[in-house]
């Protein structure tokens, strides 16, 4: 990936995860006093034949085997450097500046220290370090645009912020039991509660989003603790299956099997133009998407968190026995049972319960998705870190409304490129990036919120209709 005369090899981003306190390298036993790392003729070794994923950070080789062994956490988990690890190993300066893991982590010394171990030899000097699918200039001009940034201050977040938002929902949590309390349990008070608690989840969705993402906090110790209790405490989610998807998800957006948020493909909706032809040439018709654009509105806003993802989180932290996030998730049930049954009764409870995930389904699906669904959707075709970021994510119009309906993802180009930079700075940087991709011919695309929504059905209806060509005619 980068210009650099010394070359990592990596394992394909999406495969690093891990849950949010991270995991530790393995042992890989006492090191033999240093030597010189054997040399590889050719562009290294690839991680998948089948794929030809070749995805390099540096001018060293690395075992894939081990990469996909030591669990590399995503973003700034707490890793230990292996104990043995030779001190006076060369510090390549470039390394540090690699993209996904400098966008990741929030401490770069620590990435330096456990990648060491991974090194397994380097390319011989007349072999070249730049493969020919990655934007060499784009690359170098987007590491002096990040330096500019933390120059800047805008990688620092204000306290306060964080602070207010994070009273807002509480404030507004105790106001929708008050609204029972007050006023009763007859139909307009509980519909009352009901958008008052939506409004709480969807809230406490992109706050936990900025804490997961290290974002708020100088050390990832604190940040990790404040997601527990966010997404844990007043979601009910845990942390460990939020991060196990999202950072896949940053890694390799839009990328079909390595982006997980695109999954529906194929078994509900044909996604993008390339994939849509490509499966109604292989003549594969899991559901009528040329009508995907009517029945989303059934079973995409509507049905993912009441349906699927308020069952599935159980079933991922009992099978991946995350009990510390379970324990968290406990505590959110039994606050909500202890305040609400009393008033509302077990039925009056649980039909609370249901009402208040479908309308914060139908609020997160509709703003997750208008950043990317209308997007480019593809195979990963092993382009460069800030070109798959850019052609996999549009921008929604600034406002005081939209940055608090979307918690501040409308701004989902410089999400993307500076995932760690806290929310209220999208705007300050926002016009170094429309300059950056001006001089490379980036589109730069930002839209109306009501646009925004709208593209997800155009696309949805062109996709359909794109396999149903190729299905009947190719």
């Amino acid at each position: 990936m980068g210009d650099a005369r010394r070359v990592l090899h990596l394992a394909p981003l999406p495969l690093l995860s891990a849950g949010p306190r991270g995991g530790h390298l393995p042992r890989w036993g006492r090191q033999s006093p240093r030597v010189p790392a054997p040399r590889f003729g050719g562009l290294g070794l690839r991680m998948n034949p089948e794929e030809g994923t070749d995805a390099r950070v540096q001018a060293r080789a690395i075992d894939p085997a081990r990469i996909s062994t030591a669990r590399i956490c995503l973003p700034g988990s707490k890793i230990r450097p292996p104990r043995h690890a030779d001190p006076t190993a060369p510090r390549n300066e470039d390394s540090e500046r690699e993209d996904p893991f400098v966008a990741f982590h929030i401490n770069k010394g620590l990435v330096r220290k456990y990648m060491n171990s991974l090194l397994i030899g380097e390319l011989s000097p007349e072999q070249p370090s730049f493969e020919p699918t990655k934007n060499k200039e784009l690359i170098h001009e987007f590491r002096e645009l990040r330096a500019t940034v933390e120059r800047m201050g805008l990688m620092k977040a204000n306290p306060v912020f964080f602070l207010l938002y994070l009273l807002h929902i509480l404030l507004l949590d105790v106001a929708a039991w008050l609204t029972l309390w007050l006023f009763g349990t007859s139909l307009v008070p509980f519909l009352l509660c009901s958008v008052l608690l939506s409004i709480v989840q969807a809230q406490a969705g992109w706050l936990q989003h900025d804490f997961g993402h290290l974002s708020v906090f100088g050390t990832s110790k604190w940040n990790h603790l404040l997601h527990h209790f966010v997404i844990g405490h007043l979601k009910g989610a845990p942390a460990s299956w939020w991060n196990h998807l999202h950072f896949q998800h940053h890694a390799k957006p839009n990328c079909f099997r390595k982006d997980p948020d695109i999954n529906m493909h194929p078994f509900f909706f044909a996604l993008g133009k390339v994939l849509s032809v490509e499966l109604g040439k292989q003549k594969k018709k899991y559901m009528p998407y040329n009508h995907q654009h009517k029945y989303f509105f059934l079973i995409g806003p509507p049905a993912l968190l009441p349906v699927y993802f308020q069952w599935y989180i159980f079933y991922f932290v009992i099978h991946r026995k995350k009990w510390v996030d379970l324990a968290w998730m406990i505590t959110f049930y039994v606050r909500i049972f202890l305040t609400y049954v009393p008033l509302l009764g077990l039925k009056g409870f649980l039909g609370l319960v249901f009402m208040v995930r479908f309308l914060e389904s139908n609020w997160f699906v509709w703003v997750t998705q208008m950043n990317h669904i209308p997007m480019h959707i593809d195979h990963d075709r092993n382009m460069d870190w800030v070109s798959t970021q850019l052609q996999a994510t549009c921008n929604v119009h600034k406002s005081a409304f939209n940055d608090w309906f979307s918690g501040h993802l409308n701004f989902q180009i410089e999400h993307h490129l500076f995932p760690t930079m806290p929310r209220h700075n999208y705007h300050k940087v926002a016009p170094l990036v429309q300059s950056l991709c001006a001089k490379h011919g980036i589109k730069y695309q930002s839209k109306p919120l009501f646009s925004a929504f709208a593209d997800i059905v155009h696309s949805l209806k062109e996709s359909g209709q794109l396999w149903l060509d190729a299905y009947l005619h190719q």
